[in-house]
């Protein structure tokens, strides 16, 4: 059984595109290795890039294609827990990526991220 990772929303973008060139080699590796997995704020985020025209396709089009090709699952944490876990995370004021990775973080799991802070502060990022 393979391993589970989490997505931040950018690389679930760049794989529905089909851009693997942006991916580094570590990080494709783990996209064949790990069953994927995204915080339900990764949902949010993507309607957020489309309202404001920087994502063509809507959320429910681009997580529906990302699930039937790659088998990309939404997890479905008590938000609470989510929220208290993303308390602890004072290293950032952008709630996106503080629900992601306490996402992530509730259960050690990696999480598959290029953002520069992410990986200076996740331990469990890779890239």
């Amino acid at each position: 059984m393979a391993t589970i990772a989490h997505c931040d929303t950018h690389v679930v973008l760049w794989l529905y595109a089909g851009d693997i060139e942006r991916f580094s080699s570590h990080a494709l590796s783990a996209i064949e290795k790990h069953d994927l997995m995204i915080s339900p704020i990764v949902r949010l985020e993507l309607e957020f890039l489309h309202e404001i025209r920087r994502v063509k396709e809507k959320p429910e089009r681009i997580l529906k294609t990302m699930s039937v090709e790659l088998g990309l699952k939404v997890c479905h944490d008590p938000f609470e827990s989510v929220v208290l876990a993303a308390e602890t995370l004072h290293w950032t004021r952008d709630p996106f990526d503080r629900l992601i990775v306490a996402q992530a973080l509730l259960h050690h799991l990696p999480l598959i991220s290029k953002d520069e802070l992410i990986r200076k502060h996740y331990t469990n990022c890779i890239w």
